[in-house]
């Protein structure tokens, strides 16, 4: 089993920036491609970004492309969301999520969830 913990959401003003963080445990965090997700209030869950095992696939959705950041840190069990020129239209609770070997974009296939971390963006 895979334990995943989001952390570093809160509250921002439009233009501002966040760093999410994914912390992993169970079993060895490499050779999992990880995703980020949101889901807004009355919205269904959707992908945000995503990363595979080796970090060399990196697929963004494109609402955030150009503004969010993921990486991953093997050594530490770690993966990251930096987030910038944040808009109210990110509002939302943020998942990490992790599934074994390849990345793909659906939640569906994702068996690892965190508990989610929310960010609010004011206008």
């Amino acid at each position: 089993q895979v334990q995943l913990v989001e952390s570093g959401g809160g509250l921002v003003q439009a233009g501002g920036s966040l760093r999410l963080s994914c912390a992993a445990s169970g079993r060895t965090f490499s050779r999992y491609a990880m995703g980020w997700f949101r889901q807004a209030p009355g919205k269904e869950r959707e992908f945000v970004a995503g990363i595979n095992w080796t970090g060399d696939s990196i697929y963004y959705a494109d609402s955030v492309k150009g503004r969010l950041t993921i990486t991953r840190d093997n050594a530490k069990n770690t993966v990251y969301l930096k987030m910038n020129s944040l808009q109210p239209e990110d509002t939302a609770v943020y998942y990490c999520a992790a599934r074994y070997n390849c990345l793909v974009t659906g939640s569906q296939n994702y068996a690892y969830w965190g508990q989610g971390t929310q960010v609010t963006v004011s206008s």
